[in-house]
């Protein structure tokens, strides 16, 4: 019996993970964190996206005497996209509008990372709306690869 409940305990475990999404997604840069950051910003402008905010984490740090690594975050949307994902699940607004990271790592290479859209589709039991997840997966990695690539 215990070898049963066993074997139904890793059948449950590994049934799981397999439905697991990752939570974020993250492409290595060829450029330094400002760099990176300035381009993937001049690219959504340019796209025609809204920038909402620029936080520089690593400025704020030594503003209070402490040291952090290159660290930005940019908050940037277009209602076109996101209200397409809000009719799906209008919880979905918390995760919105979107957001990148740009950041160095102890190793001193740089990432843009940012939430993956299957992740927020999971996280908010979202159905029917393939076709919206897909495509913000598709311009959020579009504009992630600009940014990133030489």
């Amino acid at each position: 019996m215990i070898n049963n409940i066993s074997l139904a305990f890793v059948v449950l475990i590994a049934s799981t993970q397999a439905y697991a999404v990752e939570s974020l997604i993250s492409l290595e840069s060829h450029y330094s964190a400002k760099e990176t950051a300035d381009r993937f910003e001049s690219i959504i402008k340019d796209k025609g996206f809204t920038v909402f905010a620029r936080i520089d984490h690593q400025k704020n740090a030594a503003g209070v005497d402490l040291t952090l690594r290159p660290t930005e975050v940019i908050i940037f949307g277009n209602p076109k996209i996101g209200t397409q994902l809000m009719l799906c699940n209008q919880m979905a607004a918390i995760d919105l509008p979107q957001k990148v990271l740009i950041s160095e790592d102890a190793d001193n290479k740089v990432w843009l990372s940012y939430n993956n859209p299957q992740y927020i589709k999971q996280r908010h039991s979202i159905t029917g709306c393939d076709k919206v997840i897909d495509k913000i997966s598709g311009v959020l990695n579009t504009l992630s690869v600009a940014a990133t690539a030489q």
